[in-house]
């Protein structure tokens, strides 16, 4: 038996007390009732711990058996985690709210009861009803998969003791608290304890376990640091309120590359995985429009094509306005500056708008070249031509530097119907063959030259 928040009353006097006894007041024995009933929490010895640790061993000596994955039907995410969920993880997912977080979980959660076993949904935000109607919109109705309305971590150990499930999802830890902890649910110390349980209990029992995470307002998961490097996977659900896409980044993974991205865009029957992004971000782009530029984004080993768009126009008042959607904002003034400097376009007297075009967002250096002539293209009010794609680093002198990935950059714009492209110089080698016609500047002057004629 632990102690719980317990008080007790003396019924003769009424002096409260921690603990029954005699009362110091009115000295009477055996008169204390108590006021709230004492708790039972799990002893040490009961709750999940990892298992001890042996001697020293030289790291030669140490042997390595692979992790055993499971996929979760959802091809995007499993390409995030690094194949599959691995048995005894611990995946944080973050986003904003309405993002789609727990739709996701929910979707990946029918895919591993049919494959892995039982599933364990745990939601401290939502009722049975109020998952059942999703489920039912989603058309989700696997035999395996168990739903579980509390916030109560003990209560949550003992179901998952009893249930043995191979998944277990809880949505979300800031609402799930531990009796003990004088704190509130979403405290500090209740995400950092809470998420310590779940962990030890993750690998006691060999349970992959799914934490929701809720965002500040800055986009980073609320809570103490410490809750992020306690799990194994820490991945972000990004998107756009307005628009359909969503993009899964994988920021921590033990268990995989950190430079992988899902694309899913949201239906009405649930998230969708994107094959192919490049074509569903380019589908709207308009024809021979002043201040269009497509550009070749590296997200991880997968490229993806984006269109940047930028509007120069005369400022009205004494300072020009800099305004910046999808990428960096300082990037963005860092470029004009150079192209002011370096190619002599008057920009100190323009405002300069650039937005990614479908809400995207892109922030590698390798899109610079292309923000650059969007902008020089939109003062000039002469288009880029549609069929060529821009890649490069632009540095504070002007010139372009080299970028990393090109072959699979040229690749995907050739398999999109792009015809030729502008590269860094020190990317070609002579003899190098290209699945498109290729043109190499040095500087972004030579690019302006080849793109808008001067």
């Amino acid at each position: 038996m632990a102690k719980g928040r317990s008080a007790y009353r003396c019924q003769g006097c009424g002096f409260a007390a921690p603990k029954p006894g005699t009362c110091p007041d009115c000295a009477r024995q055996g008169s204390y009732v108590a006021l709230v009933e004492e708790r039972t929490t799990p002893s040490r010895s009961e709750r999940p711990r990892l298992p001890p640790g042996g001697r020293p061993q030289r790291l030669s000596e140490i042997s390595v058996e692979g992790g055993e994955r499971v996929q979760t039907g959802i091809g995007e995410l499993d390409s995030v985690l690094g194949g599959g969920v691995v048995k005894g993880s611990l995946v944080l997912i973050g986003g904003d709210p309405g993002v789609g977080k727990s739709t996701l979980l929910l979707q990946a959660s029918q895919a591993l009861a049919e494959r892995a076993g039982p599933v364990l949904y745990v939601s401290g935000e939502e009722s049975a009803g109020q998952i059942k109607l999703r489920a039912d919109r989603l058309g989700i109705a696997a035999d395996g998969l168990y739903f579980l309305a509390e916030t109560d971590l003990e209560v949550i150990e003992s179901h998952v003791a009893g249930l043995k499930p191979r998944v277990l999802v809880v949505d979300s830890i800031q609402t799930v608290f531990l009796p003990d902890l004088e704190s509130p649910p979403g405290s500090v110390s209740q995400v950092r304890e809470c998420g310590g349980r779940l962990m030890l209990s993750a690998k006691a029992r060999g349970v992959a376990t799914f934490l929701v995470g809720h965002v500040t307002k800055d986009g980073a998961i609320a809570g103490p640091r410490v809750l992020e490097h306690l799990v194994d996977t820490v991945l972000y659900f990004e998107g756009e309120r307005h628009h359909a896409y969503r993009v899964l980044r994988a920021v921590k993974n033990r268990f995989g590359s950190t430079n992988e991205i899902g694309v899913f865009e949201m239906a009405n029957g649930g998230l969708t995985e994107v094959k192919n992004p490049s074509g569903f971000f380019l589908s709207e782009r308009p024809r021979g429009a002043p201040g269009s530029v497509i550009v070749s984004s590296l997200e991880g080993t997968r490229p993806l094509l984006v269109e940047l768009q930028a509007l120069v126009a005369p400022a009205s008042f004494g300072t020009p306005r800099r305004t910046v959607l999808g990428t960096d904002y300082n990037r963005v003034c860092l470029l004009l500056a150079v192209l002011e400097k370096r190619a002599g376009f008057p920009l100190q007297t323009q405002d300069a708008f650039v937005n990614v075009a479908g809400g995207g967002r892109v922030s590698e250096p390798a899109v610079d070249l292309g923000i650059a002539i969007a902008a020089a293209s939109s003062y000039l009010d002469r288009p880029v031509r549609g069929d060529v794609v821009v890649i490069g680093e632009i540095g504070l002198t002007g010139e372009v530097r080299a970028v990393s990935g090109l072959p699979v950059r040229l690749k995907e714009a050739a398999a999109l119907g792009f015809s030729s492209a502008v590269v860094p110089q020190n990317n070609l080698t002579p003899g190098q063959s290209h699945p498109l016609d290729v043109q190499g500047v040095g500087s972004v002057e030579d690019a302006v030259k080849a793109l808008l004629g001067g």
